[in-house]
């Protein structure tokens, strides 16, 4: 187990991460999402031991890893970041496989074998000849992914992995990482900003919002600036429209619609929600058995959740009409 306690980390006195406890259990796959800014980097880094946390600590398996003290050795031997733009060692990509198994003093033959299993399970092997200046950023990506599984970490940190890849690389890593899980008891955490790809190979989403975790589910989330008067019921662009969200608060915010509170419908019907929107259907994807997500363009990006049921009743297709109908009450302000 992999975990941050009572973690406040600051930059320049400001602080970027408050986070009571956050655990990576083993085996588990954990996705965070969020909007830029919002720490997801920083957490892969606290949880790297790569920087030390101002409050708080960082325990490996029960045991204080980083906290008031440095790290303690031999912990990082087993937790390994892929950062956005991983940085890989002069030479060729075979080179950069063989390093870290290298000096862990395995032998050649092994080493060989574990480099040409990574490597084909990544769909590298084509490029096991060449160097840095001759790769894609996606290629670098997948190598530097494949480099931190030939070792065998415990945990596994990934900062948007996919990010440069095309929909068919990041189909083959999301598929070389499912089978390592498979494989042995690898704890997988990615920063992600695909929701979709998230929930499709995670067991477990976490939502961030300006370092802290988001008491809702990912989708749905804006940072805002809540006008000062107008009483309990504020009304903020978002995007292209404007969202009524009941709060007293004024100043910087982060508003949280839970896609579940968010009525679908094919025209607009006679209720009492202040916030109705018309658009249309951009994607539908099953979320778990007998849900459907529902992503609209409506001004802006929104998701909704219905039954399987309700999306066949409703006809709802990509570029089909919906309207988008939630209540004030509905909007979480934190």
């Amino acid at each position: 187990m992999l975990e941050l306690v009572a973690v406040r980390h600051r930059y320049d006195g400001r602080v970027v991460l408050d986070i009571e406890r956050f655990a990576v259990a083993p085996g588990s796959g954990v996705a965070i999402v969020g909007p830029n800014g919002s720490g997801k980097s920083t957490l892969l880094r606290l949880l790297a031991l790569l920087e030390r946390p101002s409050e708080g600590e960082v325990r490996l398996d029960g045991v204080v890893v980083a906290g008031a003290k440095a790290p303690r050795a031999g912990a990082r031997r087993r937790i390994t970041l892929v950062e956005q733009r991983p940085l890989l060692l002069r030479g060729t990509v075979r080179e950069n496989l063989e390093f870290g198994l290298q000096v862990r003093g395995i032998r050649r033959t092994e080493v060989n074998r574990k480099v040409e299993n990574i490597a084909a399970r990544l769909e590298i092997a084509s490029l096991l000849h060449r160097r840095r200046h001759e790769l894609s950023d996606g290629e670098v990506q997948r190598v530097a992914v494949a480099r931190a599984l030939a070792v065998e970490p415990d945990v596994l940190l990934l900062d948007e992995p996919a990010s440069s890849a095309d929909r068919a690389a990041a189909q083959t890593l999301y598929r070389a990482l499912a089978e390592e899980r498979a494989r042995r008891p690898l704890a997988v955490c990615l920063a992600s900003h695909q929701l979709e790809d998230a929930y499709r190979w995670a067991d477990d989403v976490r939502a961030l919002a300006e370092g802290r975790l988001s008491p809702v589910t990912p989708e749905n989330l804006f940072r805002v600036e809540l006008p000062s008067g107008g009483g309990d019921l504020k009304h903020v662009c978002v995007g292209t429209i404007e969202i009524a969200a009941a709060t007293d608060k004024t100043g910087p915010a982060i508003l949280a619609v839970p896609p579940t509170d968010i009525f679908v419908s094919r025209e607009p019907l006679a209720s009492s929600a202040r916030n109705v929107f018309t658009g249309r259907v951009t994607r539908l994807t099953h979320q778990r058995p007998g849900a459907v997500l529902v992503t609209a363009d409506v001004g802006v990006e929104l998701v909704a959740v219905v039954t399987e049921e309700a999306a066949r009743d409703l006809g709802l297709t990509p570029g089909g009409p919906v309207v988008f109908s939630f209540k004030a009450s509905a909007v979480r302000v934190f």
